[in-house]
C-alpha cells in the first residue's frame, strides 16, 4: 500500500511540472499560501521539491522571426500609447491650473432689442473692481467715474445726457426698464443677483448698477429749466452726506439756478449723497470743490449774497451784561447759521481749518458788519444767492465777507426757546422756498425779461 501511494505522488508531480512552461516568459508555479493572496508579496514561495527551478524562455535568436516582430510592434504601440496618455494628462493638468489662475471673462453673448449683452461667469471681478473704484473719492476724481444704482437714478442720468460705460443687471426685465436706445455705447453685463447684493449699499437692491463717466455740468441737458428762478445755493463746509444730498434735493425742488460747493464740502458724487439727492444732480448744475474766488466768478454782478445765521439779534434791544460779553461758541447752533440764542454784538466766528485742531487761532475774530433780517422779510428782491454753513464749523469768514461785498443780509429763523438748532437741510428748505416765493412775486410785477437777464 505504501509503495502504491509513493507511485501516485510521483505521477502527480511529473504531470504538474509539465504544465510549468508556456509560450514565452518566466512562469513559476504558485501555491495558495496566505502570503500569495497579498498584492505585494515579500518573496515568492517555490514548491518544496522543485526549489529554484524556473523555466526560462528561449533566447530571441532561437525564436521565430515573425513572433519577434509581433512582440516588438506590441512594445512600440504600448510605449506610444503610454506617451500619449502622459502628454494628455500634462495638458489637462496645465489647462486646469490656467483655469484656476485666469478665470475666463465673459464669452457668451446674447441680444435684447438689438443690443448685445454678456454673461459674467463665476470669478468675473469686473463688478467688484469698478464698485471699489467708484466708492473712493480719490479714484472717482482720478479716473472720472461715478456709480449709480437703481432704475430711477440711472434713467435720470441718461435723460440728462450722461455717458454710461458699463451696466450690470441681474435679469433681462431689469434691463428693459431702462431706455435701451441710450445704452448703445455701454457694455452690458448680466450677473447674478447675489453678486449685486454683495456690492450694493441698499437694503433691498433693485438688481441694476451702472458706471458712468463723471458728468460735466456745462454739458448736461437739464429739464424743467423754464421753472427755475434766479436763486443760487452756496454750500459752505457741508460735510454730512445726508445733509448735502437733502440740500441738493431742496435746491432742485425750489427751482434754483445752480449749486456751488466750496472745497470743505463732502464729494457731491458720493453714493450716500446721490441717494439722498434723488436725482437732483441731473436737474440743475452743481459745481464742486470751488474756492471763494471761483464762487464769486460763478455769480453775476447783480446777484446779492445772503447768509443763514443763527447768532443774530433781531429785536435790537440791549440784553443784560452776559449777552454783551464775547460769546464763545460751544454747540453746533452757536456757530452761525440757525439757533435759539441771537447775539448781534461781538460775535466770534470759527473758521474751518482741516490742518489745525486748535480753536485758539480765531479767538477774538469778528465778522464783517452785515444787516440782519428775519427769513420772512423781503430779502430776495433781485437775483440772489444763499450761503448755508455746516453744522460743525458753520460759516467761513469769506462767506460773510462776500455777503458784505454784495450788499446781502444775515437771515435768521426764530425758533422757540430751549431748542438748540434746526438741521442745516431743514433751514435750507425754509429759506429757499421763501426766496422762491419772493422772487416769483417780483417776477410777476417786473416781467420775464428781468429773469432772463439774471440767468445769463
Amino acid at each position: 500500500m505504501a509503495a502504491y501511494m509513493r507511485s501516485m505522488i510521483c505521477l502527480v508531480s511529473t504531470e504538474r511540472s509539465a504544465l510549468l512552461s508556456r509560450g514565452g516568459g518566466i512562469i513559476v508555479e504558485s501555491k495558495r499560501y496566505v502570503r500569495g493572496l497579498r498584492r505585494k508579496p515579500v518573496r515568492v514561495l517555490f514548491p518544496e521539491n522543485e526549489t529554484d527551478k524556473v523555466v526560462k524562455p528561449p533566447p530571441e535568436s532561437l525564436q521565430p522571426a515573425a513572433e519577434l516582430n509581433v512582440k516588438r510592434r506590441e512594445m512600440k504601440v504600448t510605449a506610444t500609447a503610454r506617451h500619449r496618455e502622459e502628454s494628455d494628462f500634462v495638458k489637462a493638468r496645465s489647462n486646469v491650473q490656467s483655469t484656476v489662475k485666469d478665470v475666463p471673462v465673459t464669452v457668451t453673448k446674447d441680444q435684447i432689442d438689438g443690443l448685445r449683452f454678456e454673461r459674467a461667469f463665476p470669478g468675473d471681478k469686473r463688478l467688484a473692481r469698478l464698485v471699489s473704484v467708484a466708492r473712493s473719492r480719490t479714484f472717482r476724481e482720478h479716473q472720472g467715474k461715478i456709480l449709480l444704482e437703481g432704475r430711477r437714478l440711472i434713467c435720470d442720468a441718461l435723460d440728462a445726457g450722461a455717458n454710461p460705460q458699463m451696466v450690470f443687471f441681474s435679469t433681462v426685465d431689469r434691463l428693459r426698464e431702462l431706455p435701451v436706445d441710450k445704452l448703445k455705447r455701454a457694455t452690458l453685463v448680466k450677473v447674478k443677483f447675489e453678486d449685486i447684493k454683495i456690492w450694493s449699499d441698499l437694503v433691498a437692491p433693485q438688481g441694476v448698477i451702472a458706471i458712468f463717466s463723471r458728468p460735466d455740468p456745462s454739458r448736461l441737458n437739464f429739464t424743467n429749466r423754464a421753472h427755475s428762478v434766479p436763486l443760487s445755493l452756496i454750500c459752505d463746509n457741508i460735510r454730512d452726506p445726508g445733509n448735502l444730498g437733502t440740500m441738493l434735493r431742496c435746491a432742485a425742488a425750489a427751482g434754483c439756478h445752480n449749486v456751488l460747493l466750496t472745497k470743505g464740502c463732502v464729494d457731491a458724487w458720493e453714493p450716500k449723497v446721490l441717494r439722498a439727492a434723488m436725482g437732483a444732480h441731473f436737474r440743475l448744475p452743481i459745481y464742486p470743490s470751488l474756492s471763494w474766488d471761483d464762487v464769486e466768478n460763478h455769480l453775476p454782478k447783480p446777484v446779492t449774497v445772503h447768509v443763514a445765521d443763527s447768532s443774530c439779534d433781531t429785536s435790537g434791544e440791549t440784553e443784560d451784561s452776559q449777552v454783551n460779553m464775547s460769546h464763545k461758541p460751544s454747540k453746533a447752533g452757536d456757530y452761525g447759521w440757525v439757533g435759539t440764542r441771537p447775539n448781534h454784538k461781538n460775535m466770534r466766528h470759527e473758521e474751518y481749518d482741516s490742518d489745525s485742531d486748535s480753536d485758539c487761532e480765531d479767538e477774538g475774530l469778528s465778522l464783517p458788519r452785515v444787516d440782519t433780517k428775519l427769513y420772512h422779510e423781503s430779502w430776495a428782491q433781485s437775483p440772489s444767492a444763499l450761503v448755508i454753513g455746516g453744522e460743525t464749523h458753520g460759516l467761513s469768514v469769506e462767506a460773510v465777507q462776500l455777503a458784505e461785498k454784495r450788499a446781502g443780509h444775515r437771515l435768521f429763523i426764530p425758533v422757540v426757546p430751549d431748542v438748540d438748532s434746526l438741521n442745516s437741510a431743514m433751514a435750507t428748505s425754509i429759506l429757499l422756498f421763501e426766496g422762491r416765493k419772493q422772487l416769483l412775486q417780483l417776477m410777476q410785477t417786473s416781467g420775464r425779461k428781468w429773469k432772463s437777464k439774471a440767468q445769463q
